[in-house]
């Protein structure tokens, strides 16, 4: 298996897979380098009682894990939707070199898994925000952060 298309009909398989199984919504989603997968990944939220259990996060998880790296460069996604903003971050941080996506998020939204209001939110500021977000203790906080910029040792990412 190594076309674009078959290892988009693979998150696509996973999608419905454990969609009908009831373990989540309908989303699967792998990550292939060079030219195998090394990570599958279906969304697990309702059976995991995980908000973050999406298939892309639990695909990037099982690629690091596989991988033995906290990074996915030289890596290709295949989603079978278009990463809601959370995944998104996600596969920002995890880096890989391109993602490939089936569903739009407007077909996302068209089934009940609209997530606008989460782009909607981040426009706004954060006193404006639906979600209180409130500074405490910074200066306090502050001081780990300091504490990381003198660490010799660190694993920068």
């Amino acid at each position: 298996m190594n076309t674009h298309e078959a290892f988009m009909r693979e998150a696509i398989r996973l999608s419905r897979e454990y969609m009908e199984q009831g373990l989540g919504g309908p989303f699967g989603c792998v990550v292939v380098k060079d030219g195998e997968i090394v990570g599958r990944g279906w969304n697990k939220v309702t059976s995991s009682k995980d908000p973050t259990a999406h298939a892309e996060v639990s695909a990037i998880r099982d690629a690091c894990a596989h991988l033995g790296s906290f990074q996915l460069s030289g890596c290709t996604v295949y989603t079978s939707c278009e990463p809601c903003p959370m995944c998104l971050g996600a596969l920002y941080w995890a880096r890989p070199d391109k993602v490939y996506y089936g569903n739009s998020k407007a077909d996302a939204a068209a089934i009940g898994f609209d997530d606008s209001f989460i782009y909607e939110e981040l426009q706004l500021p954060l006193p404006k925000r639906s979600m209180p977000l409130e500074p405490l203790l910074a200066k306090e906080a502050k001081l780990v952060f300091d504490a990381w910029v003198a660490k010799e040792d660190k694993i920068e990412y």
